[in-house]
């Protein structure tokens, strides 16, 4: 943990964390145990149906889940560990945040274009490099991708209007 994260205030402590985590569980469990029931998950004639197994498999994770909520609230805990204070929080946002901008970018800007700019972004304003170091850096790598995927595999990528300009 560095200097800021010491003195940091919690943001949430492990055990909420877990107990979303297995709130969520158990909602994706009864959902996937609803939907292979409907499909169909009894023995048929000529075998199982499509939804026998997954859903069996639903209900593991269910029981699971419930397993984990009840071990939760009847645990009684001295003070609570943190899961991530507010410092910590904020460095996974600067991580997640243009990684998701990327993931829409793409669908206007291509691949090439859209990592370009993460590349460059990241190295500039999380790492703190020097612009012309990210620039570099993030055109090599650019022009590698393309290399190894559009002409080295010829593997159809998301393009966008510079590769269209270029004519790929």
């Amino acid at each position: 943990m560095s200097q800021n994260e010491a003195g940091s205030e919690p943001l949430c402590s492990q055990s909420t964390v877990e107990r979303v985590v297995l709130l969520l569980l158990l909602a994706l469990a009864a959902l996937l145990a609803y939907d292979n029931w409907r499909t169909g998950m009894s023995w048929d004639t000529d075998g199982p149906q499509a939804g026998y197994f997954p859903f069996y498999l639903s209900l593991i994770l269910g029981a699971a889940s419930l397993f984990g909520l009840i071990r939760q609230w009847v645990a009684h805990r001295a003070p609570e560990p943190t899961f991530v204070s507010r410092a910590a929080f904020r460095r996974v946002l600067q991580v997640f945040i243009p990684t998701l901008l990327f993931c829409f970018a793409m669908q206007w800007l291509g691949l090439y274009v859209a990592s370009f700019l993460l590349v460059a972004g990241f190295m500039r304003w999380v790492g703190h490099i020097a612009t012309w170091k990210s620039v570099l850096t993030a055109f090599v790598f650019s022009a590698l991708m393309f290399v190894t995927f559009q002409i080295a595999f010829d593997v159809i990528m998301p393009k966008g209007p510079l590769e269209a300009l270029f004519g790929l």
